[in-house]
């Protein structure tokens, strides 16, 4: 079926006329809503310019506003400080009219003074003159009364002189032997007795113990079968343990025991406990081995510190800095001829506290210094110095209270150390008891002799001297002397000199006791006509024997 042309034209041209209307329409419309919104918009940009504006106008008054509240502020403060000034001003003014007014007082008492001193000054002069002329007169008759006495006892003014002065300087001397004889024996009975009860009652409240070996130590094994994994193949384990502990191990036939043996007593105390531990858990490797020391070394360590804080706590001192609680607790590991150096020292801290109550001093503060007198020898093989030395720094670094320092530098008595504190002597005191109490050191055979020959020949050396004789294990010297060269006297003057000598040249425990004897033989013998007078033969013998004891004692012991 065919479709006219003429019927398709037709209804195309309304189409295309109705497009072009709608199009039309379409552009008015978006030109109207364009414009409407571009008013919108700019309606929009002026309300907030406006309010920018507002907000701008807002916070410049407010920055003038804080300006100018500065501005004031400073004023009133420069206001503040000129009236300040003002005050300091006016208080200055009236300081120094004060002290004008002061000064013009004392130029009116010094010119007062000056006429006073002036007119003294007259007074001495005449005065003067008054005993010049007395001084003369006076010399002349001394010369006058002079020559009459040379001219009566026919000897010069100065061979006078000599003779009285001999025969004086021979009288005083013999009177002050006397009095230092009696001087000295009143005060030896009284100062024994009182020291005699105030230590007696200090020692009766204190007992420790023994010395004791301290140069190896024994390792228990379980079995024997042990000690070859100790040794190791070839030797490396003991070899290695030797190494990491700087000890000497001496594994030999004791049954079930292993010795360690080293002069330091912390190595040979890290060394048994490290050992301890490799022999109870049976694992005995060289990597193990080092594991193990150095796991010793902390438990050491740390126990220095508790042995130190265990110190303390049972002396009941106050509190003491860790570094210095902990060189107290290295004194547990060590020793003085056989005397362990921490059980010294508590006991040491013990007798100074007591005697310190008896004559009324600090308590504490005594046992303190007691306690702290030897902390130098913690380290005096580390260091170099005298452990007093050693001490004393570390008692200044640590904040230690003046007297425990002076009882650490000076309780050895040392001369060039001045004693600054009574517990000094307390402490010195306690030293020597604890040092020379039967059992507290173990001493060796040749210091002792030693000793005793220091001792004997240091009393020879004295003039007059004959001989002299160590007795008591060297507690006792007793010094003969020739009779024609010293006399009763001397003897008493001799003894405080030899004693004096041993105390300054010498170190000994406790006290040395100086006897002097002089002892004078005369002998007569009859002659042969006696003998034939009486019919035989008769021997008279006139025999005068005087010992001088002159005890002196020699001071307490350097420690």
């Amino acid at each position: 079926m065919e479709f006219p042309l003429e019927n398709l034209n037709g209804l195309l041209l309304p189409l295309a006329a109705l497009t072009v209307i709608s199009g039309l329409v379409g552009l008015v419309i978006g030109m109207l809503w364009r414009r409407s919104k571009a008013g919108e918009m700019e309606e929009k940009a002026q309300k907030r310019a406006q309010r920018l504006f507002k907000e701008m106008e807002v916070q410049r008054r407010a920055e003038m506003l804080e300006e100018k509240r500065k501005w004031h502020d400073a004023r009133e403060a420069q206001e503040e400080e000129i009236n300040r000034r003002q005050s300091a001003l006016v208080s200055q003014e009236q300081d120094m009219m004060d002290r004008e007014k002061e000064c013009e007082q004392r130029y009116d008492n010094l010119k007062d003074r000056e006429d006073q001193t002036g007119l003294r000054e007259d007074e001495l002069e005449k005065t003067e003159e008054r005993l010049n002329a007395q001084e003369v007169r006076l010399k002349e008759s001394a010369s006058e009364y002079r020559n009459r006495l040379e001219s009566l006892a026919r000897l010069t003014s100065e061979e006078a002189k000599q003779k009285l002065h001999g025969e004086l300087i021979r009288d005083v001397k013999q009177e002050a032997e006397h009095q230092v004889r009696d001087i000295m024996k009143t005060a030896q009975t009284n100062a024994n007795r009182e020291a005699r009860k105030i230590v007696t009652l200090a020692i009766s409240r204190c007992a420790v113990d023994q010395s004791t070996q301290t140069s190896v130590a024994v390792v228990p094994l379980p079995n024997d079968q042990i000690k070859a994994r100790i040794i190791g193949k070839d030797g490396r384990n003991i070899r290695t343990f030797e190494a990491a502990s700087e000890v000497k191990v001496m594994v030999d036939d004791t049954p079930e025991a292993v010795v360690i043996s080293c002069f330091d007593p912390i190595r040979r105390e890290i060394a048994r406990t490290a050992m301890a531990d490799l022999v109870s858990n049976g694992k005995i490797t060289q990597s193990r081995i080092e594991e193990i020391i150095g796991r010793a070394q902390e438990q050491i360590d740390s126990r220095l510190l508790s042995e130190g804080q265990q110190a303390v706590n049972e002396l009941k001192l106050k509190s003491m800095h860790p570094e210095m609680m902990k060189l107290v607790g290295r004194l547990r590991f060590r020793s003085s001829y056989g005397q362990n150096a921490l059980d010294h020292s508590k006991e040491v801290a013990f007798l100074t506290g007591m005697m310190a109550v008896e004559i009324g001093l600090d308590e504490l503060l005594a046992r303190r210094c007691g306690l702290l007198h030897d902390v130098g020898k913690a380290l005096d093989h580390e260091m170099e110095g005298s452990h007093p030395e050693i001490g004393l720094a570390f008692a200044e670094k640590y904040g230690e209270p003046e007297e425990v320092k002076n009882a650490i530098i000076a309780h050895h008595n040392d001369e060039n150390e001045e004693i600054t504190s009574p517990i000094t002597f307390l402490v010195a005191a306690a030293d020597a008891i604890s040092g020379a109490r039967p059992g507290a050191r173990r001493n060796d055979p040749e210091d002792y002799v030693r000793r005793v020959v220091e001792l004997e020949e240091l009393a020879r050396a004295f003039d007059g001297v004959a001989d002299a004789y160590a007795i008591n294990a060297g507690r006792e010297i007793r010094v003969m002397v020739r009779p024609d060269q010293v006399d009763d006297d001397r003897t008493h003057t001799l003894a405080s000199e030899i004693s004096q000598k041993i105390r300054n040249d010498l170190t000994y425990p406790g006290h040395i006791k100086v006897t002097v004897i002089r002892e004078k033989i005369a002998h007569r013998m009859t002659n042969k006509r006696d003998d034939q007078q009486h019919g035989g033969r008769r021997r008279s013998y006139g025999r005068n024997r005087n010992r001088r004891h002159a005890p002196a004692s020699s001071g307490q012991a350097a420690g």
